[in-house]
């Protein structure tokens, strides 16, 4: 799928097509990341293990999400004695544009697209390397941290990619309601909410809220799909209660098992 590129998407449109998009890329790793496109990239901790054990952990990752997206080598320790605000660094030759984010307590989910030829791959290497020392130092670990290296999913046509945006931002729910998926939200108000409130993604920078976090954003290479914020909630509640999303999510079990 071209950048830029606005099909429209049907409230109508069944997951399975979705669904299919999944079967095709399940070869993860082996499609190209080439530039132009779009990839849900993610990765989770060795044997599962949390890999964000308490606020600053989140806090770090969340850093680097932003720090390391740029070919200069910047030391996060170094810049913090310089300015208390990282967000502040100006940043130059970005490598990747990042929209949406979302960290769980054992895996992480990005929506990226290519700024430089190997950007994806040269952008994760930095922050999956500097999260890794960062954690082993502070709990006196070694090892690998992160179950291999990420794995990458195409999103090939405008359907995916927009619900990729409600996936990735809709993952906090599962820690309230780990089965919604599978029966669908008890509450879908109460569900919105957490998600809402979760501090450790994206979704608040495209509810309005003002915050130092919203820099690691680069909106413009994405198509507008929510143009307020309204059509951001509207189009998360009607995902909580889309009642295809249960059969599909259900059909995609086989395939969709590698995936957190």
């Amino acid at each position: 799928m071209q950048r830029g590129t606005l099909g429209h998407l049907s409230k109508g449109t069944p997951l399975s097509f979705v669904t299919a998009c999944y079967h095709r890329d399940m070869t993860t790793r082996l499609i190209p990341l080439v530039e132009s496109e779009f990839y849900h990239v993610y990765n989770r901790g060795t044997d599962k293990r949390t890999i964000f054990l308490e606020s600053s952990d989140y806090k770090r990752f969340i850093e680097l999400l932003y720090i390391a997206n740029t070919s200069a080598h910047i030391n996060v320790r170094t810049l913090k004695r310089y300015s208390k605000d990282i967000f502040t660094f100006d940043r130059i030759d970005t490598l990747v544009s990042i929209g949406a984010y979302c960290l769980m307590p054992n895996h992480f989910h990005l929506l990226l697209t290519t700024q430089t030829k190997d950007g994806i791959s040269t952008f994760m290497n930095k922050v999956s390397t500097g999260y890794a020392m960062y954690f082993n130092k502070k709990y006196e670990r070694s090892g690998t941290l992160f179950q291999g290296t990420f794995k990458s999913q195409h999103a090939d046509s405008d359907e995916y990619l927009k619900y990729l945006y409600a996936y990735i931002h809709l993952n906090p729910v599962k820690l309230i309601d780990k089965d919604w998926k599978e029966r669908g939200s008890k509450d879908a108000a109460k569900s919105f909410d957490f998600a809402a409130s979760f501090q450790y993604s994206s979704l608040q920078d495209y509810l309005g809220s003002t915050r130092p976090e919203s820099l690691i954003l680069d909106k413009q290479p994405f198509p507008e799909y929510f143009m307020t914020s309204e059509e951001t909630k509207d189009d998360l509640f009607e995902w909580l209660t889309y009642q295809d999303f249960l059969t599909n999510q259900n059909e995609g079990r086989s395939f969709a098992k590698d995936r957190p």
